[in-house]
């Protein structure tokens, strides 16, 4: 797809084949930016860690996103240029900086990237971040493809500087992970102009941001005659004028594909959108149709300026705008029979592969202890262990977004009743996210005299998002030495009795089974950290792995309810016992190939079936104990 600004043919050497994060990367780098920063989330983790490999400019891992948008705000209060990512939800946590931000508005051009999960391929929500651009007053850049993600990119930090806006840039799952050929240039130096002290713009007491709020909307309409007048907004008069169609980012490619000849107004300066424009547009054409991925803010906002158009009345609201999406909504909307969808085809018979931790993941200890403990309520949080809420461990009963389990569980020990009463209730978190978010629940926790077990899951790194540093893996986003926070002390310091914090080895199933017993008996706040790193992170050393003895294997089934996909079930059979009881067994293999000898399988498994595979050039690490608890 063409780029929405013409590009002389470029030497072959400038074109690259990038995804949309990496162009976003690319040109924040070109356009001389000094501070960008971030904290990781799909499907914007890659911005950063590919923006990081440039050199010149300062990049950072921030605890969360919040504090990523206060760094880009505070270079940018120098007249340098700024930057900052973030998933759709992270927006939820920087919006409290983003309003005030909106009001000061930006010295040195300061542009954020926000990526939506349309369709929730990794999310817990489909939220529309394009709602923010609207709430806050700042203009919305909506690229299509990488090249587009690119050149809007380097657009938006001289938009940001001429109007004294931060710019948002909204890109979605398909425009982060899709690569394209993309034309890139070299990098142009732009030097900080200086600090100007200026409280009545940077200090935002109330007489201040009073004084400033005529400016915001007085940038509003300026902005408008500035989207009529922009080469991203373009209108295409095409020959089929039943149906125009308004559309931008992937909803736009959808539309071309489906209906190459009809009209369409291209939106890359989605907001504010070009009214001049879009009047036009229905002028030109019989019917004029909105496309746009989930919420109907255009839609809305055409209709009250007058203009008559279908949007969501046709179109769907969950999910991607595909052209097996619009062609029969189109179909619908003209008035043509649409035949009914053929029966669905039956599904290939497949093995079931549901989402599950790795093998030898840490967390699999923690789930398979908690599945063996009654009466207790066990809150979770956002990251992969929000995978033990399945099977087989069920061992997880909420989970609402970073750092809620906190709050969650002091609820549910607040407001519980008398069916309730007897019930224990543990609250997991991971080491990343109690950084970016946990901290303040616990103190909640401490401050109110919650009765509740804290599992903090410490696998040293942000394990969902591809094992990004932390500040508590004692690496900066480099790979290079920082200082390593210290969990132990910052939950004694949250309040924490030192009594009541204990570290555990996750893999040691009967010292954390006693562990998790003992502390849910005992009143009062509690802290277990788990400490193993991930699988998948250099830390991590592999052991000897292991077999299933077939002669040995009695079908009990106790090693399956570990978790592991390195276990599989060979065959089942059904037995009567004397009792005349019928139960079900399954007999199992271990692929050792997959197995890295975490040991987790062979406690539970009482006829010993479980032994290492017979390689005496890898190191022996026995982890099977015989203490009962």
């Amino acid at each position: 797809m063409a780029a929405v600004m013409p590009q002389t043919p470029p030497a072959a050497a400038t074109r690259l084949l990038l995804s949309g994060n990496e162009a976003v990367a690319r040109a924040v780098w070109e356009s001389g930016v000094r501070v960008a920063a971030a904290y990781p989330g799909t499907p914007a983790t890659e911005i950063i860690e590919s923006l990081a490999r440039y050199p010149d400019l300062y990049a950072e891992w921030s605890v969360n996103e919040k504090v990523s948008m206060e760094v880009a705000l505070g270079a940018s209060m120098t007249g340098a240029r700024a930057f900052c990512a973030m998933k759709h939800v992270g927006m939820n946590v920087a919006s409290d900086c983003l309003m005030t931000m909106t009001i000061t508005g930006a010295y040195g051009g300061l542009v954020i990237a926000v990526a939506d999960d349309v369709g929730m391929s990794s999310s817990q929500n489909e939220q529309d971040s394009r709602f923010w651009g609207r709430f806050a007053h700042i203009p919305v850049l909506e690229p299509a493809d990488s090249q587009e993600a690119y050149e809007m990119t380097r657009f938006a930090f001289g938009l940001s500087e001429q109007y004294e806006t931060p710019v948002l840039l909204r890109l979605t799952t398909r425009i982060c992970h899709v690569k394209g050929l993309v034309v890139a240039g070299e990098r142009e130096a732009h030097e900080p102009a200086g600090f100007v002290k200026n409280p009545q713009r940077w200090v935002m007491v109330p007489a201040h941001a009073k004084a400033r709020i005529p400016t915001l909307f007085q940038r509003d309409e300026t902005l408008r005659a500035v989207s009529d007048a922009s080469p991203l907004n373009v209108l295409e008069a095409g020959t089929d004028r039943r149906v125009g169609f308004v559309a931008s980012g992937p909803a736009y490619m959808h539309v071309k594909e489906a209906f190459p000849d009809a009209p369409v107004l291209k939106l890359g300066f989605s907001y504010p959108w070009p009214p001049e424009k879009m009047r036009e547009l229905a002028a030109m054409c019989d019917t004029l149709l909105v496309v746009e991925e989930t919420e109907k803010i255009l839609e809305t906002e055409i209709r009250a300026a007058g203009i008559a158009c279908h949007g969501k009345d046709v179109l769907p609201s969950i999910g991607e705008l595909s052209p097996q999406v619009l062609h029969p909504a189109v179909d619908r909307l003209l008035g043509k029979p649409v035949p009914p969808p053929a029966p669905a085809a039956a599904p290939p018979k497949v093995f079931p592969r549901p989402p599950t931790l790795c093998a030898s993941c840490p967390h699999m200890g923690m789930y398979y202890t908690l599945s063996q403990i009654k009466n207790i309520i066990v809150t979770g949080d956002i990251g992969c262990y929000t995978l033990g809420a399945g099977h087989p461990w069920n061992a997880l009963d909420t989970t609402i977004c970073m750092g809620a389990t906190m709050g969650v569980a002091l609820g549910i020990d607040k407001g519980r009743g008398a069916v309730d009463k007897n019930k224990r209730i543990l609250a997991v978190i991971g080491d990343s996210t109690f950084m970016h978010m946990g901290m303040q629940g616990l103190l909640d926790i401490t401050y109110n005299h919650g009765n509740i077990t804290v599992l903090l899951l410490d696998n040293n790194t942000t394990g969902m998002t591809g094992g990004q540093a932390t500040p508590a893996s004692g690496k900066d986003i480099h790979g290079k030495e920082a200082p390593k926070v210290d969990l132990f002390k910052i939950v004694e310091a949250l309040g924490v009795p030192n009594e009541r914090i204990k570290i555990v080895d996750p893999y040691e199933l009967p010292v954390l089974f006693k562990t998790v017993r003992e502390e849910i008996k005992i009143e009062g706040p509690s802290v277990i950290i788990a400490r193993r790193p991930c699988v998948l992170i250099d830390d991590f050393k592999p052991f000897r792995p292991y077999l299933v003895e077939e002669d040995k294997c009695t079908g009990c089934g106790n090693c399956i309810e570990v978790g592991c996909p390195a276990i599989h079930v060979t065959h089942r059979d059904k037995v009567v016992k004397p009792s005349g009881k019928e139960v079900e067994l399954a007999f199992v293999s271990i692929d050792s190939q997959a197995c890295t000898g975490c040991g987790l399988c062979v406690q539970p498994c009482a006829p010993d079936a479980i032994q290492h595979v017979p390689r005496r050039d890898i190191p022996i690490h026995i982890v099977k104990t015989t203490s009962t608890s």
